[in-house]
C-alpha cells in the first residue's frame, strides 16, 4: 500500500485486501477547474485548497498579472487522485469567451469554481450559463475578502459584518444584471481559508457531487475546520468495522505469527491514514507552518499523541500499543461478548477483532483531538493578527 509515495509492507493477500479496502477512496478521480478573470486570484485559490503557500515548491504561480496562459493541473500533495486545474483568465487574446470551454477542454472537469475579485462580469456570467448547458455544477467565489476588509477599517464607521453583506450583495447584484438568478456567492480569503465561506464552499460542493466523489473531496479538504475534522472522523469510523472483521477472518489462518502480523500491519496501515487524513503528519505540519505562518515547533507543541508528527513504523505502532497494554486488556474484554454474537467467530478470532477494533477506535479519536488543537491553534493566532 503507497501512503505519500512511501510503500507499507503488509503481509501477503490479507495485506492486499487491507490496502485495497482504505485506498479506494483516494483513486476516486476528482478534477476541479478554477477560473474568473485574469489576476483573480485563482492560482492563489488553487494552493490555498490543496493546503500549499503560494512560495511553495509546488505551488501554482501566482502573480498581480496574469500568470496562467495554459490549463495546468495541480494535484492534491497527500490525495493525487484530486486534481485542481488552474485555467487561464477567461475573456483573453487567446482565451475568448465565446471559445473557452472548448478550448480548455470542458470535459475533463467534474465542477468549476468562478471567481472574482469584486463584481462578476458579464465573460463569468457567460461562462456560467455554458458550463450549465454542459449540465455541470459552478459555484461563484469572491476572493480577496480580508484585504478589502483591511481597506474598509480605515473608516469610522466599520462593521465586519455589514461590510461582508456588501460584498455579498453587490456580487448578486451583478450576476443579477447579466441573468443568473439567485446564485449562492462564497466570500473567501486565499491566506486565511478558516475565516469567512470556505467551509460552507466545501460543505455545498460536497452535498452537490455524486456519492461516489464525495469522500474523494473530503478527505482532501483542509483539516482546519471542526466540522470538516469531525466528517472526516466520521468517514474512517465507518471504515473500523470492515478492517475489524478482516481482523478476525485472518485470526483462523493456521500459520505461524500470521495473526500477530496482520492486526499490527492493519493498525499500522490505518494510522497512516488517520494521520495524513488530518494532515497531522510531518510534510502537512510543514506547509500548514507556511501558509500561517505559525512555525513548525508550536504547531508541534500543541500536539498530544505519539503518533502525530512521526512516521509510522511498526515499531513505533507496538510501542505506543505496549504503553495502552492494561488500559487496552480491559477496554478489549469488554467488546469480545459484542463480536462473537455479530461476527459469528470463536473466541480466539474475536479477541483479535476486538483488539483491532478497541486500538482503532482510541487511535482515532486522540488524532481528531490533534487535528481539532491544531485548528485551535490557527484559529488564534488569526484573531491576533
Amino acid at each position: 500500500m503507497e501512503v505519500e509515495g512511501k510503500e507499507i509492507d503488509l503481509p501477503s493477500s490479507a495485506g492486499a485486501r487491507m490496502a485495497e479496502n482504505l485506498d479506494r477512496t483516494s483513486k476516486i478521480p476528482l478534477n476541479i477547474a478554477v477560473t474568473g478573470g485574469s489576476g483573480n486570484g485563482k492560482s492563489s485559490f488553487v494552493n490555498a485548497f490543496r493546503g500549499i503557500d503560494d512560495n511553495d515548491d509546488h505551488a501554482a504561480p501566482t502573480g498581480v498579472r496574469e500568470t496562467t496562459i495554459e490549463v495546468k493541473e495541480y494535484p492534491h500533495p497527500n490525495y493525487p487522485n484530486v486534481i485542481f486545474s488552474d485555467l487561464p483568465g477567461i475573456g483573453t487574446t487567446k482565451f475568448p469567451a465565446s471559445k473557452y470551454l472548448k478550448l480548455v477542454g470542458f470535459k475533463k472537469f467534474d465542477l468549476f469554481i468562478i471567481i472574482s475579485v469584486d463584481r462578476f462580469t458579464e465573460n463569468d456570467a457567460k461562462l456560467a450559463k455554458e458550463i450549465k448547458k454542459m449540465g455541470k455544477k459552478f459555484y461563484f467565489v469572491r476572493s480577496r475578502v480580508d484585504i478589502d476588509l483591511q481597506s474598509e477599517q480605515r473608516k469610522k464607521d466599520f462593521s465586519e459584518q455589514k461590510t461582508l453583506a456588501k460584498m455579498r450583495e453587490d456580487c448578486v447584484k451583478s450576476l443579477k444584471e447579466h441573468k443568473i438568478e439567485s446564485q449562492q456567492v462564497f466570500l473567501v480569503s486565499n491566506h486565511h481559508i478558516h475565516l469567512y465561506d470556505f467551509s460552507l464552499l466545501q460543505d455545498t460542493i460536497e452535498r452537490d457531487l455524486p456519492d461516489h466523489m464525495k469522500d474523494a473531496l473530503l478527505l482532501a479538504s483542509p483539516s482546519i475546520f471542526p466540522d470538516i475534522i469531525e466528517k472526516k472522523k466520521k468517514f474512517f469510523q465507518r471504515q473500523i468495522w470492515g478492517l475489524t472483521a478482516l481482523s478476525g477472518v485472518v485470526a483462523a489462518v493456521p500459520l505461524p505469527g500470521l495473526s500477530i502480523g496482520v492486526d499490527l500491519a492493519l493498525v499500522v496501515g490505518a494510522v497512516t491514514h488517520y494521520v495524513v487524513g488530518f494532515g497531522l503528519d510531518i510534510p502537512s505540519l510543514r506547509r500548514t507552518a507556511d501558509r500561517t505562518g505559525i512555525s513548525y515547533d508550536e504547531l508541534k507543541a500543541v500536539l498530544q499523541s505519539q503518533l502525530a508528527a512521526q512516521e509510522i513504523t511498526k515499531e513505533l505502532v507496538t510501542k505506543v500499543i505496549l504503553q495502552l497494554s492494561s488500559r487496552a486488556a480491559l477496554l478489549v474484554a469488554e467488546e469480545v461478548s459484542t463480536f462473537i454474537p455479530i461476527v459469528g467467530i470463536p473466541l480466539s478470532m474475536a479477541f483479535s477483532a476486538a483488539t483491532t477494533y478497541k486500538l482503532l477506535k482510541l487511535f482515532l479519536d486522540v488524532l481528531a483531538e490533534d487535528a481539532q488543537r491544531i485548528s485551535d491553534r490557527v484559529l488564534k493566532a488569526s484573531l491576533y493578527k
